[in-house]
């Protein structure tokens, strides 16, 4: 019996800006404090990108690494998938920079936009593809400038966010290890939890847009942790009951880095 092909991640490369702010110098910019973030959020420091840089930048220097790390030759790269919401450029794509940047000239690419679920969602992609027997070598990488769509007025929202890039290669295996099963679903509720009001085609950017500072994220934090808590509970008991496991079955969990609360409550 011929084996199942799975994708598996054979490589992993990232980047993040040297620039770090910690959450005393944000507390000098926001009614916060080091104890309130970190019981409510558990995140210490964040990584700043900067002014005149983008996503792009910082995946380009994350799939440069995952290449060096991995001796990739780049004319054996198939597709480049990169998973962004907050891309240099409404076009071209993030991946097509990438691509440029580096002479990865003999595969396509585009760009994924999920927000928090653009990692997985771009690696069930991955997976499919290479499952197909058509992919050998795919490149994911996932790069996100998030300071750029954060409101450094609103404590609730600007504490959660840093910039950064992280990149894998994804390749067949017919051995026991890769992306075994899956659940995946989307029921488009909560928009008016979490969004970004301004700038798509709906609300094009304008003078009223801005003074309203609707191209910053908005949130409502207890609704969006009490769906994240229930929703990933759920498809995570759904996906052990799937595959005749359980809990005490499983050596890591490796959640969203939303934060420390939700974490700890999925697990």
């Amino acid at each position: 019996m011929e084996k199942k092909i799975r994708a598996v991640i054979n490589g992993i490369g990232g980047y993040v800006p040297e620039k770090i702010l910690d959450n005393e110098e944000l507390s000098k910019m926001v009614d916060t404090n080091d104890e309130w973030i970190m019981t409510r959020i558990g995140i210490k420091t964040r990584h700043i990108l900067g002014d005149r840089k983008g996503s792009a930048y910082m995946g380009i220097k994350a799939v440069k690494d995952l290449i060096d790390k991995t001796n990739l030759d780049t004319k054996d790269i198939d597709l480049v998938i990169c998973c962004t919401t907050t891309p240099s450029y409404i076009f071209p794509s993030n991946a097509s920079l990438i691509c440029g940047a580096l002479g990865i000239t003999s595969a396509y690419g585009y760009d994924v936009a999920a927000a928090c679920s653009g990692f997985i969602f771009g690696l069930e992609t991955c997976s499919a593809l290479i499952e197909s027997g058509r992919y050998k070598k795919i490149i994911l990488v996932c790069s996100e400038k998030m300071t750029s769509i954060t409101n450094y007025e609103d404590r609730n929202t600007c504490p959660l966010f840093g910039d950064g890039a992280a990149a894998v290669l994804i390749e067949p295996t017919t051995e026991d290890v890769g992306v075994m099963d899956s659940i995946l679903r989307i029921d488009g509720l909560g928009k008016e939890n979490l969004v970004l009001k301004a700038g798509g085609s709906l609300h094009p950017a304008s003078a009223e847009t801005i003074a309203n500072k609707e191209h910053y994220i908005y949130q409502e934090g207890q609704a969006v942790y009490k769906r994240a808590v229930s929703d990933m509970s759920r498809v995570a008991e759904e996906i052990l009951v799937k595959n005749k496991m359980t809990s005490e079955d499983v050596t890591w969990l490796v959640p969203h880095q939303a934060n420390i609360r939700i974490i700890d409550a999925v697990a």
